[in-house]
């Protein structure tokens, strides 16, 4: 048996805002944005810690690739696990130790450290978005999935946007105290010390489950998919899991591995293509990075709305994939042939934004065809984004190293457009529990 979602799509949008679960939305979005500082800022600080640490471009790419070792190998046993403890405790934990492992890179004295520490913080923040799937899912509803994994990963992207700013501010700022921390240790001391204070945040206000919220109306319970409101969890259907996620995994890890080709070398290729200096390339990255914004949550947005239009979300979800990838493939071409600026900036924007599209759409499907294990289905779908965080890199810096800028961006368009055919042919189905009938018994009482 298969269906597409737990209850019928309603003809208009359910709200958000205004009630209990914009919230926690906020609070998620907060989480996302530093998150995102946290794990990107060592791209604003790249060629700083390059010379500070004695590196190669080759070495920086094995440092930057350290994080998604353990982010890639523990996505699924980290989203199990926080669906088991509950989002309030695991993500309370990750806050505070992905703030030691930041400022831990902050003390690195040369490439064993830096690794050491890159590895923490890929291991501590492998469980986040998975948890926080998980946290949506106990809150959301379904026909606001896409909408809001794109207000939420448009924060990341805010981040994303935003740390070239902060961090580059920081490194200025602390190098000019003179003191015996560098700039570039400075910024990363602060934003960890912000890592822990959102944990805090985060335990004092969430509940694991709806009905404990204070103030939390029946007509806002009601609004969410009964059948994320049992205490017990059924057993998770692994087959059928990793049989409907596996296509969603490969389109991830090509979507992920041209989105660590913008957070990790976008400050060394316009530092290194056109002789920027900090201030200047800080400022070209956020702009670039800006676009994503815009696109997570636009992407979101209509990515649902065909949704409610059409009762189909093959076609919702993988509309969304196909304009986005091919979109950025297409942006990215100009940089094989020209070395202009502006084309440069115009052209990184507008493939960032079209790449951006794909990324509420590629969180929302778990939600969609798992709801009861969004934590470990997003888990498996979002291997595919810490396997591409290990490869992508180590490999284009190498590239870089031998070949220039143009072979590592033609191979981010080869691998958009081998997830642009996976993508047209998945058919994501809601996977329900191994014994159907005894769950809609139990759900139903």
């Amino acid at each position: 048996m298969t269906v597409t979602q737990s209850r019928p799509t309603p003809a208009k949008a359910s709200p958000i805002f205004g009630r209990m679960r914009g919230r926690v939305v906020i609070l998620l979005c907060i989480m996302y944005a530093i998150s995102y500082i946290d794990r990107t800022n060592i791209s604003t600080a790249g060629p700083t810690i390059i010379k500070a640490l004695d590196l190669t471009t080759a070495e920086f790419g094995i440092a930057v690739a350290a994080f998604s070792l353990p982010y890639a190998l523990f996505q699924i046993i980290g989203g199990n696990l926080g669906e088991r403890i509950g989002p309030r405790k695991a993500l309370f934990w990750i806050g505070i130790l992905w703030g030691v492992a930041t400022i831990a890179t902050g003390f690195s004295v040369g490439l064993a450290s830096l690794v050491g520490a890159r590895l923490l913080l890929g291991l501590t923040e492998s469980a986040a978005f998975p948890t926080a799937t998980s946290a949506m899912a106990k809150w959301v509803p379904i026909d606001r999935n896409g909408f809001v994994q794109g207000i939420v990963h448009s924060a990341s992207r805010l981040g994303n946007a935003a740390a070239p700013l902060i961090v580059g501010g920081l490194i200025i700022w602390g190098d000019s105290l003179g003191g015996p921390i560098a700039g570039w240790q400075v910024s990363f001391i602060i934003v960890g010390v912000l890592s822990a204070l959102w944990a805090v945040l985060w335990a004092t206000l969430y509940r694991d489950r709806p009905e404990d919220y204070p103030r939390i109306t029946e007509q806002e319970l009601s609004e969410i998919p009964r059948a994320l409101e049992r205490a017990a969890r059924p057993p998770v259907p692994w087959k059928r899991l990793i049989r409907t996620i596996l296509p969603v995994t490969f389109v991830d890890f090509g979507y992920g591995w041209t989105l660590w080709v913008f957070l990790t070398w976008i400050p060394s290729f316009l530092a290194d293509s056109y002789g920027l200096a900090l201030a200047d390339y800080a400022v070209f990255t956020a702009i670039v990075l800006l676009a994503g914004v815009v696109g997570d949550t636009v992407g979101g947005i209509f990515s649902d709305r065909i949704l409610r239009r059409t009762g189909s979300l093959r076609n919702a979800r993988r509309s969304i994939l196909l304009i986005g990838l091919l979109g950025s493939l297409v942006c990215l071409t100009p940089l094989l042939f020209g070395h202009n600026l502006a084309l440069s900036i115009v052209s990184l924007s507008l493939s960032f934004f079209f790449l951006e599209l794909c990324n509420a759409t590629l969180w929302a499907i778990p939600m969609d065809v798992a709801p009861e294990w969004s934590g470990t289905a997003s888990g498996m779908m979002n291997t595919g984004f810490g396997l591409a965080g290990i490869f992508s890199p180590i490999l284009f810096g190498y590239l870089v190293g031998v070949a220039g800028w143009q072979w590592p961006f033609a191979a981010s368009i080869a691998l958009l457009a081998a997830a642009a055919v996976v993508a047209a042919v998945m058919k994501p189905q809601r996977v329900l529990p191994n014994s159907v009938s005894e769950w809609e018994q139990t759900s139903s009482s």
